[in-house]
């Protein structure tokens, strides 16, 4: 029951952060790049937290230990 109480408040963290990093870093270093790199960076950018993500998951989707 704990990690299912932790996981999400992870995920939020780990979402939260993620896009303020990608948010600071395209403001400062793609400032001046096309259009279509701006675009592509985002598009990674957004995808890019799902493999953070996954061990957290799957570390949250584990049964809990049975009690004696």
């Amino acid at each position: 029951r704990t990690r299912k109480l932790i996981g999400p408040v992870a995920l939020l963290l780990l979402v939260t952060i993620w896009a303020l990093l990608a948010m600071a870093f395209a403001q400062f270093a793609l400032r001046s790049a096309h259009g279509a790199v701006v675009a592509l960076f985002y598009v990674v950018a957004g995808l890019g937290w799902v493999l953070p993500a996954m061990p957290l998951i799957s570390w949250m989707a584990k049964p809990d230990a049975k009690p004696r």
